[in-house]
Formats: structure tokens, C-alpha cells, sequence
């Protein structure tokens, strides 16, 4: 949307564009020779711009993707302004002088993951980098767990991972060979999946510190991130982790050190003190913590039970949508695992119904509502349809990475009503997952599909709400993660 809106407003003010889009589908750079007569240079984007060097010395106008959107022709204006500027400051010193200045920015003084604007805009590059990495794991680990449901059903998970499935014990595969015969080509599926899903944390996380301070901060990152996939600190701990590691590398770059050890920052000294600094800390402050959480959660939820059915199953929502996969979410999941081996269906149900509103609801805020979401994160929404009525509720990580205190709220919101609701109506749940694929297996599913609507819709209208506050009165159509379009410009010739 950004780069249309370049390209029809540079026309219309009779220039020549070229205009290079950067995401997770990749990028088609400017060609050199274009890049080399171009006069002035626009970045529209809000994660970090790969190959900022290659427009170094040229004129550059830096600003957000919405205000390309929303005013390009100003941008425009800006462009030929910086261009003109360039040029009477070439001319004033001499023909031969070929540094031209940069009113705004320059390509080459703003240093990787701190563009424009304040400590917030920074930080928000950094979130929706890594969200734009994570993006296709999300899709491609997500759809093939929800193709293997489909196939094989709720037991298919059971074959593979073991476990106890309507009086059959089933033992964990640890022979993959054996994968295919033991599961079929849903086990299959869900392993790949599984696999796919694992990257999810480590790939967040891997790619923030990226953002921050390029490939230095991979290491360190991806690390953080497995570490709190390990510790049970899910994506929460990978955000964490992520920005620990870029800082951690960003203080030891600027250390002064002697000159037979700067040959081995980059491939020694800063993977390994990076690691073992952000490891440490993942370790030991990040982990305890959100353990401690679980068990006091798990405690209190106990103490709810049977006291007052609605008002656990909203509870049970809430945490079902807080972090989404996370701790919180894995506390409310095994509480639901705990009443299904006890004989308490009703609180599977609302568990499942809880986890699948999050990824729904965005699916449908995206539908309703398009121009408050990024290109990415309307892509995502695609995706979120299937992820959702299969009880992945990880399907909505992107939207509350990129935007958590305005959609994180808002899912919890939804989810509760449809906790509170599956009680209250009395649903119940034979399968420990599946979602809308087990049906069958669901008591009640009439006030089952009801409840889940409710909160899908309750969800839904508040996201789309809260998406205006703090933004302009017109619709936003904020940045693509990873959707960054720096604008070649040329002014027109005579």
C-alpha cells in the first residue's frame, strides 16, 4: 500500500520512481544503476531496513509506512526539497563535490534498528522484525498441525507424543522410523508441525536482537529464545530474551578493546560472552519467576473449581488468551487435562473454546476491519481461520507481538466470555484438543458454537476499538512486518 501510494504520487508530481519493497516474502533491490541516478532517497517503514549502506550519500527522507499511505504527495515534496538542497549545496562548494547533504537523515548515520523517532517507534521496529521472521513458522507449523487433525483426528497428537486417549495408552514414538506405520501421514504432519511451532520462540527472539544490532545479536537471540521455550517462559520470555541479547551485544560492540581481540569479536569474543551473559539471565531471573506463576496459578484455579462454574471458565479464558501458548496459557491447558482425567468434561471444553476465540477473532477483525492491519498481519489473519478451529491458539502471537497492549486486552476479553459461557451452558469435551475438527466429541456443541461466536465477536469489536485509540481519526493502515519500502526519487529532468 505504501509503495502504490509512492508510486502515484510521484507521478503525479512528474517524476520517475523506483520503489523496493523489503519482507517476509523478500525483497527485489533497486537495480545499481537506477539507485546511482536516483537524486533522492524515501525510507517508509517500520522494522529495519536491510541494506541501508547501499544508499549512503544519497538525500534520504525517512518517515513511517501510514504516512506514506496516508501522505505520500508530502513526502514527495520532502523528497524534492532534500534533492534541491543536495544540489545547492553541491553547486556552493564545487562541480566535484559528489557528498551530498541529508536534511532529514542520513542512510548511513542511523545505525541498524535505530531509525527515526523515539525509544517506542524503536522499539516497535525491533517487536515487528522479529514478528515478520516468525510469521511463516507460525503458518506452515500451525496449518500442517491443523491438516493432521483433520486427517486423524483429536487421537492423532496421543500417537504420537503418547499419552492416555479414551481408555487407550498410547507410548510416545522415539523411533522416527517407525513415524509413518505407528501415526500415518497425520502423525507425520503433526510432527513436522510440531517441529515448525518449536522455531517459534527461538526465531522471535533470534531475529529482535537481529534488528537491534544485525547478525552479532543472532546467537545470543536464537539462544535466549530456546531458553525460554525450555524454562516455560513461552513468546513473553522470547520478547525478553530478544531485547536482553541485542543490548548485551550492543554494550560489549562499543567496549574499546585492544586491537589482536578485535579480529575476534565478531566470530568469538561476542557470540560467546553474549551467550553466556543473556543464558544466565534467562536461566536464572526470566525462568524462576514464571514458574513460580504457574504454581500459584494452578492453586488458585483449584480453589475456584466447582465453586462457581462461570466464574472459573472466565478465568480460564483469561489465562487461555494472555500469553497464548505461553505459561499462563500452559497452566490453564493442563488444568483442563487434569478435570478430563478426573471425570470434569465441562472444563476441556471451555478450555478449548477459550484458546480457539484469539486466532478467530483477529481472522474476523481483519476481514471487518482490513485497513487497521498490516499487509503482514492480513496475511496472517488468512491463516488464522484454520489455526483457530483447530485450537492453536499460537495463530495469534504476530498481532500481539506487534501490537500486545492493544490486542492482548482484547483477546482476553472475548476469551472470557466464551469460558463463561461453555459453563454456564454446561458443554463438555471428550478430546484434549482438535478444536472445531472434534465436534463430535462435544456435548452440547449448539451452546458450544454459541459460545465460542460470542466471545469470537466480543474479541473481535474490541480489537478493532482499540486499534483507534491513540491513532488518527482515519482508518490505519499501518506497516507490513517487515513490509519496509525505501523510494528511489529522482526529480524530473529539465
Amino acid at each position: 500500500m505504501a509503495a502504490e501510494a509512492l508510486e502515484q504520487a510521484a507521478h503525479a508530481a512528474g517524476h520517475e520512481i523506483f520503489v523496493e519493497t523489503q519482507g517476509a516474502a523478500g525483497a527485489d533491490p533497486v537495480p545499481a544503476d537506477q539507485l546511482a541516478a536516483a537524486q533522492a532517497v524515501v525510507f517508509a517503514a517500520d522494522v529495519e531496513v536491510r541494506g541501508r549502506e547501499r544508499f549512503a550519500g544519497k538525500p534520504l527522507v525517512e518517515t513511517t509506512v501510514k504516512s506514506a499511505i496516508h501522505d505520500a504527495a508530502a513526502l514527495i515534496a520532502k523528497a524534492e526539497a532534500a534533492a534541491a538542497a543536495a544540489g545547492a549545496s553541491s553547486s556552493a562548494e564545487s562541480v566535484a563535490a559528489s557528498a551530498p547533504a541529508a536534511p532529514v537523515a542520513s542512510a548511513s548515520s542511523a545505525p541498524r534498528g535505530r531509525g527515526v523517532g523515539g525509544a517506542g517507534t524503536k522499539l516497535r521496529q525491533w517487536l515487528m522484525t522479529g514478528v515478520s521472521y516468525m510469521i511463516p513458522f507460525v503458518a506452515a507449523g500451525g496449518l500442517m498441525i491443523a491438516f493432521a487433525f483433520m486427517l486423524g483426528g483429536a487421537v492423532v497428537k496421543f500417537k504420537v507424543v503418547g499419552g492416555t486417549y479414551e481408555g487407550h495408552t498410547y507410548a510416545a514414538i522415539t523411533d522416527y522410523s517407525k513415524l509413518l506405520a505407528q501415526a500415518g501421514w497425520a502423525g507425520v504432519l503433526f510432527e513436522m508441525g510440531s517441529v515448525a511451532f518449536s522455531m517459534l520462540v527461538p526465531i522471535l527472539s533470534g531475529f529482535i536482537a537481529y534488528a537491534i544490532v544485525d547478525r552479532p545479536g543472532l546467537v545470543p537471540g536464537i539462544v535466549a529464545g530456546l531458553i525460554a521455550s525450555l524454562v516455560g517462559a513461552g513468546y513473553l520470555g522470547g520478547l525478553i530474551g530478544g531485547l536482553l541479547a541485542g543490548g548485551v551485544v550492543y554494550a560489549i560492540m562499543r567496549l574499546q578493546l585492544p586491537r589482536f581481540l578485535s579480529a575476534l569479536m565478531p566470530v568469538l569474543v561476542i557470540p560467546l560472552v553474549s551467550t553466556i551473559i543473556v543464558g544466565g539471565l534467562m536461566f536464572l531471573v526470566v525462568g524462576e519467576p514464571v514458574a513460580a506463576a504457574q504454581r500459584g496459578l494452578t492453586s488458585w484455579l483449584n480453589g475456584l473449581n466447582g465453586s462457581n462454574a462461570a466464574l472459573l471458565g472466565a478465568v480460564l479464558g483469561l489465562m487461555m488468551a494472555f500469553d497464548m501458548g505461553g505459561p499462563v496459557n500452559k497452566v490453564a491447558y493442563s488444568f483442563g487435562l487434569a478435570g478430563l482425567a478426573s471425570g470434569n468434561l465441562t472444563v476441556m471444553a471451555a478450555v478449548m473454546a477459550a484458546g480457539m476465540t484469539p486466532p478467530i477473532a483477529l481472522a474476523l477483525a481483519t476481514v471487518v476491519r482490513p485497513k487497521l492491519f498490516t499487509p503482514a498481519e492480513r496475511k496472517a489473519g488468512n491463516a488464522a481461520w484454520l489455526l483457530g478451529a483447530s485450537f492453536i491458539t499460537e495463530g495469534a502471537i504476530p498481532f500481539a507481538a506487534a501490537d500486545p497492549l492493544r490486542v492482548i486486552p482484547s483477546l482476553m476479553t472475548g476469551s472470557a466470555v466464551t469460558g463463561a459461557l461453555s459453563m454456564q451452558f454446561g458443554a463438555t469435551s471428550r478430546a484434549p484438543h482438535g478444536g472445531i475438527w472434534v465436534i463430535g466429541l462435544i456435548g452440547h456443541p449448539v451452546q458450544y458454537v454459541v459460545a465460542l461466536l460470542a466471545g469470537i465477536a466480543v474479541s473481535a469489536a474490541c480489537v478493532i476499538g482499540a486499534k483507534h485509540i491513540g491513532r488518527r481519526a482515519e482508518p490505519d493502515a499501518d506497516a507490513s512486518a517487515g513490509a519496509a519500502a525505501p523510494a528511489a526519487t529522482p526529480v524530473p529532468v529539465g
